[in-house]
């Protein structure tokens, strides 16, 4: 064999190698979004089964191989909340406030979170964001009431007359308990006079009071706290 044969033989080898590892090379993009969707079908399998660990196992996984798709930490932080593990759901929503303060989904756990841990200044502020971002009038007599319990009684009010001027409030239903232990659907509108009659009884105004839990009743003529509110005046 002559050497410009064995020269023409290498070359020829080495460029088939060459080929054949560029055939075995995958763009980085394909083998993650293979993986992404291994690991989502682990995660809806291991939720069907109720294995929580491996659930919360995949979660992680496509967080830290996704750092930037916040879909899988707003995942991550509902299925906290839904354990009652408020702690790791209020830390989960709050990185991802971090990174985007006007995602809504983040700043609805990260409320109810810390108003599960008796933060409520910091659980206030995330429901005043909620609102103004969502128009969710909920939110917003959450507000009032972690104003009313923090004694930020003027703040609590200017929310409660926010609240009674909306007329989505005449719609929404609220959740009361009763004599007998068991709960009444109560206009939202009645719920909101009934929290600022309690505003202006902690202020030593019982006239205003007394307005206000009869307000309360007008909107919801059965409702038993404002009627219990107004009989303890007397």
């Amino acid at each position: 064999m002559t050497q410009k044969f064995k020269i023409l033989t290498l070359v020829l080898a080495l460029c088939s190698a060459n080929l054949f590892a560029q055939d075995q090379q995958v763009d980085p993009k394909d083998t993650n979004k293979v993986k992404n969707e291994a690991d989502q079908r682990i995660y809806q399998m291991a939720l069907r089964y109720n294995d929580v660990d491996v659930a919360k196992s995949k979660l992680y996984d496509l967080i830290a191989r996704n750092p930037n798709n916040a879909r899988y930490a707003e995942m991550l932080a509902t299925m906290y909340f839904e354990m009652d593990q408020y702690a790791s759901a209020a830390l989960v929503s709050m990185d991802i406030l971090e990174a985007n303060s006007k995602n809504v989904a983040a700043l609805e756990i990260a409320a109810y979170s810390l108003e599960q841990l008796g933060a409520l200044d910091r659980a206030l502020g995330h429901f005043e964001s909620l609102y103004l971002l969502s128009d969710d009038i909920f939110s917003l007599y959450k507000a009032a009431n972690l104003q009313f319990s923090l004694k930020k009684y003027d703040e609590a009010l200017n929310s409660l007359n926010m609240l009674t001027k909306n007329k989505k409030a005449d719609e929404e239903k609220l959740a009361f308990p009763t004599k007998d232990n068991s709960q009444q659907e109560i206009s939202m509108k009645a719920a909101a006079y009934n929290l600022k009659g309690l505003i202006y009884k902690e202020k030593g105004s019982s006239t205003d009071a007394k307005e206000a839990f009869n307000q309360a009743l007008t909107f919801s003529p059965d409702f038993e706290v404002a009627k219990e509110n107004i009989a303890e005046l007397n």
